[in-house]
C-alpha cells in the first residue's frame, strides 16, 4: 500500500542541498511526485510530495531529521493521504500588479474564497521600480463546473481597481 509523505526543508541556500536531499529519498526507495523549490533572500524552501511503501516512508522519516541537522536545515514531514483531483471544469489565471501595500493579498485571496475559488497555484513578489514598491502576483484558479466565471471575474475587476491595481483574468490552455 502507497503511503504519501509532504516533505518541507528551509535553510540557506548553497549548492547541492537539493541533490542531498533527493539521494536521501532515492536511498529510502521514495518516488518525488511533486516538488517546488524557491529561494528567499539567502534561503532555499524546498517542499515535496512523496510516495512510497510504509517501511520506505518510515525511513524517510527516521533518517531526515539528522540530515536536516547535518545540513543546517529546519525540517518538517506530514503523512497525507493521496490528493484526489476534484472535477475542475476550467483553469485561469489571475495576475495582477501595483503599488505593494499591506493587505492586497489577503483582500484577494478572500473575495476568492468568499466565491468558492480554489487556488491551485500562487506567486508573488515585491520589487523596486523606480523608487516605488511595486507588487506582482499571479494566481492559477480552478473553477468547479457549478462556479460562475463571470461572476468572480466582474468581482475581481471591482476589487483591483479598487485597490488601484492593473490585471488580467484570463483561461489558462
Amino acid at each position: 500500500m502507497t503511503q504519501h509523505l509532504v516533505v518541507t526543508a528551509i535553510g540557506t541556500d548553497r549548492t547541492g542541498l537539493v541533490s542531498q536531499l533527493a539521494r536521501l529519498v532515492t536511498d529510502c526507495h521514495c518516488n518525488i511526485l511533486d516538488s517546488r523549490m524557491a529561494i528567499f533572500g539567502h534561503e532555499l524552501t524546498l517542499i515535496m510530495l512523496l510516495a512510497g511503501d510504509p517501511s520506505a516512508i518510515s525511513r524517510v522519516e527516521h533518517l531526515l531529521p539528522s540530515l536536516g541537522l547535518e545540513l543546517d536545515l529546519l525540517t518538517m514531514m506530514k503523512r497525507t493521504p493521496a490528493h484526489e483531483l476534484p472535477a475542475v471544469a476550467s483553469h485561469y489565471v489571475l495576475s495582477y500588479q501595483g503599488p505593494d501595500k499591506v493587505g492586497t493579498l489577503r483582500a484577494i485571496t478572500a473575495l476568492l474564497a468568499q466565491h468558492q475559488v480554489s487556488i491551485a497555484a500562487l506567486r508573488s513578489k515585491t520589487i523596486t521600480k523606480n523608487g516605488i514598491q511595486w507588487m506582482e502576483a499571479s494566481m492559477t484558479l480552478q473553477f468547479l463546473q457549478e462556479q460562475s466565471v463571470p461572476d468572480v471575474e466582474q468581482a475581481v475587476s471591482t476589487l483591483l481597481a479598487e485597490l488601484q491595481l492593473s490585471g488580467e483574468f484570463s483561461a489558462q490552455n
